[in-house]
């Protein structure tokens, strides 16, 4: 028997160590998850776990929910209401004196009911008709096609954030690579140059130019470190990660803005209906339509009706539950009918308020469609213009790496000053960042075209 509860023992403590194990190593493989992403990916996560975007969604299953609150209010309602009262000192009524043979004049105090009493009622009620309420089965509708329109720009945002998070952790990826280059490079430089002013081949000029380059260099550089991190972690907030996940791109920065080049995109037209903004301004168009058709409505009769049962019971003492007491049963039948007449021209108010807020409406719908068309020129000039930009940045760098080595190695041979050279070096760096820069542009510029176009990545 002491072995079996020793093997008992030794099993159970096992078992909890093998779970304890268990659940330290999945600890562990969730803390050190990584995550990786194309572009697509990182928007299309982004989409599904973005902060704002859950609550797009949240607000469209709202809007959902309150459709059918407004449809359920002129739907059949019953509802049910108990009452028990004790009245601890009853009211007392007089008649007069002569019912019971009295004098004239007098009067006989007398309680009509018992002290307790006990009712239960169900009133079933129904709308018939009421203006305010078709109207307002339009209003949700309305209310839906907005929340969905928000739903849409709110993805379109989200879409736009991330290629620009995304495009800033690839910049400042680049940027590091290039820099870290140019410190390597530059730091031979001075080396060689500080080694041969020290066997006096050299002029010191030379040395402290290329000591200022390299200062600048390395500043740059550790700007560039700092904003890797700030960027990876803004990349990480937009797509509903935690800011400090550790996140890898797949992509790299002059391959994902050569496959953003598309000039087919210039000659996509412009279709109105599309543009989420527009969209949204007509849901504003439709709803203050409805608010003025609500203000009309509320000028017509209404008219409800409803049914109740009842019963009630009386006794001197608290015996309602009981199979002894006696209960009275009444039901009712009932229409109401509200008919508005008169409201010292406050309706009429209303109504001219109403109207002028649609005119209003009207008129901003007018100046969203001119304008969008604007945007849409705007992003198609911004975008073209990116691309050629981006040409030229790259002949740009082509040539001012040639400057640039032509120059080291006639600094080397003793045929440039170390001003030129350095006048070299400052304008490859420049084209580095322009080139960089560019690429960034035609990513960025063919995003918001997109977006205005309303169209898929």
């Amino acid at each position: 028997m002491t072995q079996i509860k020793n093997y008992k023992a030794n099993f159970m403590k096992n078992s909890f160590l093998a779970l304890l194990m268990l659940f330290i190593a999945s600890w562990s493989y969730a803390q050190e998850q990584t995550y990786s992403f194309t572009l697509e990916e990182a928007i299309n996560f982004a989409i599904e776990n973005n902060y704002g975007a859950i609550n797009a969604d949240r607000d469209l299953l709202d809007a959902q929910k309150q459709k059918w609150e407004t449809i359920a209010t002129g739907l059949p309602q019953i509802s049910g209401a108990v009452s028990y009262q004790n009245q601890l000192k009853q009211p007392v009524s007089l008649l007069p004196g002569e019912l019971a043979g009295q004098e004239p004049g007098t009067f006989i105090p007398i309680i009509f009911s018992q002290p307790q009493t006990a009712s239960a009622t169900a009133t079933l009620k129904q709308q018939i008709f009421d203006g305010s309420y078709i109207v307002g089965i339009q209003a949700t509708k309305a209310f839906i096609a907005y929340s969905d329109n928000n739903k849409v720009k709110t993805e379109l945002d989200v879409r736009k954030s991330v290629v620009e998070a995304y495009g800033n952790v690839l910049l400042s990826q680049e940027s590091i690579a290039i820099l870290e280059k140019n410190k390597a490079n530059l730091e031979k430089n001075l080396f060689e140059t500080q080694k041969l002013f020290e066997n006096g081949l050299g002029d010191e000029e030379s040395v402290e130019q290329l000591q200022i380059t390299l200062s600048s260099v390395d500043n740059q550089l550790k700007n560039s470190l700092r904003l890797q991190s700030i960027t990876l972690q803004m990349l990480n907030l937009i797509m509903g990660l935690d800011i400090d996940a550790p996140t890898q791109l797949k992509e790299n920065l002059s391959d994902l803005a050569q496959d953003q080049i598309r000039l087919d995109l210039l000659d996509e037209d412009l279709v109105m209906d599309n543009n989420i903004d527009f969209k949204i301004v007509d849901n504003l168009n439709q709803q203050r339509e409805l608010e003025l058709k609500l203000q009309k409505s509320l000028a017509l009769p209404t008219l409800n009706a409803f049914i109740n049962y009842g019963s009630t019971s009386y006794s001197d003492r608290f015996n309602f539950l009981g199979n002894d007491s006696e209960w009275f049963d009444s039901s009712i039948l009932g229409f109401d009918l509200s008919i508005p007449i008169f409201s010292s021209l406050g309706r009429s108010a209303k109504t001219a308020r109403a109207k002028i807020a649609l005119e209003k409406a009207r008129t901003q719908k007018s100046e969203t469609e001119q304008s969008i068309r604007l945007q849409h020129q705007t992003a198609k000039s911004n975008y073209l213009f990116s691309i050629e930009q981006y040409n030229t940045a790259s002949e740009n760098l082509a040539l001012a790496e040639r400057i640039e080595k032509k120059n080291e190695i006639k600094y080397s041979e003793g045929l440039a000053t170390s001003f030129e050279l350095r006048q070299a070096q400052t304008q490859l760096y420049d084209a580095q960042q322009e080139y960089l820069q560019s690429m960034v542009e035609v990513i960025n510029n063919k995003t918001a075209l997109e977006t205005v176009l309303n169209s898929k990545l």
